[in-house]
């Protein structure tokens, strides 16, 4: 058996026999201890449905933008958008909202029910309850527009009432494009339309 012959060995190899034992013992402890505070907590899980998933294509939250030919620029996004099974290139989307802003600094929002946006046609069909806001406060409502992609033009080809400006009216049909003459950007009603007029 070794000797030591001064106190400063001693410490040494006490310590040798000492510190290995401490710290398992704080090993041992922190894991009793650690598996008595895990009793009742679970994962948290989403609450959706996976079988509809598995069988239903569909994105949630998409948005869409582009430059129109004319320089505007057109945003739509949606809630749900699902893929039309029969048409390719073609989607339906739920709860639409949309804006158009010109570059004369004037700008359309919309917003519908529904929506379909066929891509190689270059059109958004929207449809249910369709308002829609102008820069030069009109708000107008409809049950169907379409709206082309590619250039600034919004026309519903049913009845429209709106409010504005003017008074409120009611006209057969609506149309927001740019005219190629001076391009400006026209809200123009037609087909009988009825003003009633706020001085």
């Amino acid at each position: 058996m070794a000797r030591f012959d001064n106190s400063y060995s001693k410490f040494v190899a006490f310590a040798k026999v000492a510190l290995p034992l401490a710290s398992l013992v704080l090993l041992a402890t922190l894991f009793l201890f650690a598996r008595g505070k895990e009793i009742g907590i679970s994962i948290p899980y989403a609450d959706v449905d996976l079988e509809t998933l598995a069988r239903e294509q569909r994105i949630e939250g998409p948005s869409f933008a582009t430059v129109t030919r004319d320089g505007a620029e057109l945003e739509i996004s949606a809630d749900v958008v699902r893929p039309d099974l029969s048409t390719p290139d073609v989607i339906n989307s739920t709860i639409v909202r949309g804006a158009l802003r010109m570059p004369d600094n004037g700008s359309v929002t919309l917003k519908a029910d529904d929506g379909v946006i066929d891509g190689p046609a270059q059109i958004a069909e929207l449809s249910g309850h369709v308002e829609i806001e102008t820069s030069t406060g009109y708000t107008i409502t409809s049950e169907r527009i379409a709206t082309l992609l590619d250039v600034s033009k919004i026309e519903s080809p049913g009845t429209v009432e709106a409010a504005g400006p003017a008074g409120d009216l009611t006209a057969g049909s609506m149309e927001i494009s740019q005219d190629p003459e001076t391009d400006a950007y026209l809200l123009v009603f037609k087909n009988g339309v009825k003003l009633i007029y706020q001085p």
